[in-house]
């Protein structure tokens, strides 16, 4: 255990390394970033050393595998964030410990969201996730919501109940237009929010850019980057 330790903590004082110079050549200030550790793939021990290191936000993108994780780690002051595509049979183990949806890209999944933090008398956070490459349907190859439709699904978040619109999620697309162009998809997602903020003021969330592209996301202006090999390394699935 004290080995891991000191390899997360090393791990971990790399990526605010770079955060730091990031947003140094950004001219911005370091506070304006979050890191986000996505914890996906690795066990509630590594959670738990990440905390005593002083994280404060995790990620996870399987409900299978986060829900007995966070209840392993239900002592720790962690908020928890979900990242992956959500379906709406696994969307009360969810609201059960996620206090940040950032996946959410359709109306059913709203109302579903919006049911179940109601009943668990729970106010959970949401990000619209954005897909730069979607096709004729409306959808990226990785789940998410053409920019055009952000408007009406930030309406439907905002009037629901047990849900906070928080802003605007996007993972670098793989294909289309800005494919290979990580700095001018985030920079797209940051001109959406701008959209956004008009009509939802305290939508200010932007979550961008992972461990290859952390440095692009920043210098776009994201306020949340979500890092996971770059802090745990690689290591076997979990199960």
């Amino acid at each position: 255990m004290t080995d891991r330790r000191t390899e997360l903590a090393g791990n971990l004082a790399k990526v605010e390394e770079r955060i730091a110079a990031a947003c140094a050549a950004a001219g911005r200030a370091r506070e304006e970033v979050t890191l986000i550790v996505v914890t996906k793939t690795y066990p509630a021990d590594d959670v738990r050393i990440l905390s005593g290191l002083g994280v404060r936000q995790v990620a996870e993108n399987r409900d299978q595998d986060a829900a007995p994780k966070h209840a392993e780690c239900a002592d720790l002051p962690l908020e928890w964030h979900f990242v992956g595509q959500l379906q709406t049979n696994k969307v009360r183990s969810v609201v059960g410990y996620a206090d940040i949806v950032q996946s959410v890209d359709r109306a059913r999944l709203v109302t579903a969201l919006s049911k179940e933090a109601v009943r668990a008398g729970r106010e959970v956070g949401c990000l619209i996730q954005v897909a730069l490459d979607a096709d004729a349907s409306g959808r990226g190859e990785r789940g998410g919501i053409a920019p055009d439709g952000i408007g009406e699904l930030a309406d439907l978040i905002a009037a629901s109940p047990g849900l906070r619109l928080d802003g605007l999620m996007t993972v670098a697309p793989l294909s289309g237009e800005y494919a290979g162009r990580e700095r001018a998809a985030f920079e797209r997602l940051v001109d959406l929010s701008t959209d956004l903020r008009r009509t939802h003021p305290a939508a200010t969330m932007v979550s961008a850019g992972m461990s290859a592209d952390l440095e692009e996301a920043v210098a776009a202006g994201a306020t949340h980057v979500r890092v996971g090999s770059a802090v745990l390394g690689v290591r076997a699935r979990l199960g």
